[in-house]
């Protein structure tokens, strides 16, 4: 980590306009995450474990905005997207 700076300048961030009817927001102004698909997978080696992450598409955002979650809670929370998952050892 000694080489990710902890500030940013203004000038890097990105102006985003999305349709709200793109987004999902309820009535209530609320907005609730539901993943969609699995679209990758990696295992990442640290030190003495290996700890394994999947890359989720959420409702309503593109393939670009993906993210990396923990595999194990992934499969806790959402066991309907891992229908072929082998057993934890």
């Amino acid at each position: 980590m000694a080489s990710v700076h902890p500030f940013f300048h203004a000038s890097m961030l990105k102006t985003s306009i999305v349709p709200l009817e793109c987004l999902g927001v309820e009535e209530n102004l609320s907005y609730e995450k539901v993943p969609v698909e699995i679209l990758d997978r990696q295992v990442k080696k640290l030190k003495n474990k290996e700890v394994a992450s999947v890359k989720v598409l959420w409702r309503n955002q593109l393939v670009e905005c993906a993210t990396w979650e923990a595999e194990d809670d992934m499969i806790s929370r959402y066991p309907h997207l891992f229908p072929s998952t082998p057993p934890l050892a």
